[in-house]
């Protein structure tokens, strides 16, 4: 819902009804994950999309007979010898659609929902796609870490998803959770779907140098909240880092010891150490490398650099488990030169890490895209 959160809320906000038709399960090689959305306006206006181009036609029919009083829908699109160019997916995945209208009347909690995305505060929506109870589907829950708002029709139900919901939202994920019709957990019959809304994941780069300024670019335009921090302020300027979101004049170890004391670090923050000197990177990196979660940690520097790096942290007393989490020398083998191809080297990197990737060629490569885990 996030991609056509404005357009949603300009109709919602005029008292209008949209058509949301969002992706709820994705298999195989889909091209969209779930989470992603396409909004069908009652003049045939059309935002967002929901696989790429492949069956948006058949879900903006479904859209309109939403949006003409039809009930909702839970469509499943795939690739078959039948409907591969009509209605389904030529590129072989497989796409679960829920199609529901949304208004005043079906989703009035829309607009605090949309406020929180907006201030960047944690919420996730729970809706009901699928129930023996034809009355139950595209009712909405909205959960937030302390409290909840709505109901799915009874609750058990409300309870047991609001649990599973609030873990969801810490990690950031979207899902859907299978119960029995009344919240029975490990029973089947009730389908949620819960979309998380959680403040976009941190980049903290340490050491304000010029691959610095590359890689907060590549975090940015990756949807990361970038921030770069170095104890020199002649280099750790607003000018020198236009895309960060916020650029520390501190010591690096300091600055993280500081953060993960207020609870800002968790699984999906990303650290790249680039100083490359001693004085700043080991501290920062004995405070890193013990933490409990963390998504990724690199640091930059030659062989030679990081065999002393590993020795130095040993003497402080890391073990070899706490070590074997950091990469370094950090990024994949691109054959990259300049800062920008450095930074997308870096990048490639993590993305691989987060999604399971090997970072080969996909030519070289055999059998399905996509990693399985990361849609399933």
């Amino acid at each position: 819902m996030r991609d056509v959160l404005e357009d949603l809320m300009a109709l919602w906000e005029a008292g209008r009804t949209a058509g949301l038709a969002t992706v709820v399960g994705a298999f195989k090689s889909a091209p969209r994950l779930p989470g992603a959305a396409m909004l069908v306006a009652a003049d045939g206006a059309v935002s967002g999309s929901v696989s790429g181009g492949c069956v948006e036609g058949a879900v903006y029919e479904a859209a309109n007979e939403t949006l003409a009083g039809g009930p909702v829908r839970l469509q499943r699109y795939g690739f078959t010898d039948d409907d591969a160019f009509a209605v389904g997916l030529t590129c072989g995945g497989i796409i679960d659609v829920f199609v529901e209208p949304v208004s005043h009347a079906t989703f009035p909690e829309l607009g605090d929902v949309a406020a929180d995305i907006r201030a960047g505060r944690p919420v996730a929506v729970a809706t009901v796609v699928d129930h023996p109870d034809p009355t139950w589907p595209g009712r909405h829950l909205v959960i937030r870490p302390d409290r909840a708002a709505g109901t799915l029709g009874s609750e058990r139900a409300d309870h047991a998803v609001i649990d599973d919901g609030r873990g969801l939202l810490a990690a950031g994920r979207n899902a859907m959770l299978t119960y029995g019709p009344d919240g029975q957990r490990l029973d089947e019959g009730m389908r949620v779907f819960v979309s998380s809304f959680a403040p976009a994941p941190r980049m903290i780069v340490f050491g304000a140098i010029d691959f610095a300024a590359a890689l907060a670019r590549q975090g940015a335009f990756l949807g990361y909240r970038v921030t770069v921090c170095d104890a020199r302020p002649v280099f750790a300027t607003r000018a020198r880092f236009p895309d960060a979101d916020e650029v520390v004049v501190r010591w690096p170890h300091d600055y993280l010891a500081g953060e993960v004391d207020a609870g800002r670090i968790d699984r999906r923050t990303v650290i790249a150490v680039l100083t490359h000197d001693p004085k700043f990177d080991v501290p920062v990196l004995e405070v890193a490398l013990r933490l409990r979660e963390i998504a990724f940690i690199g640091a930059m520097g030659s062989r030679l650099t990081h065999d002393d790096r590993l020795e130095r942290l040993r003497e402080r007393g890391l073990t070899a488990a706490e070590l074997a989490r950091l990469s370094s020398p950090i990024g994949l083998d691109l054959g990259a030169r300049t800062p920008e191809e450095t930074a997308v080297s870096i990048a490639a990197e993590i993305i691989a890490r987060r999604w399971g990737g090997t970072g080969e060629t996909l030519s070289a490569r055999a059998g399905r895209i996509h990693n399985d885990d990361a849609l399933d």
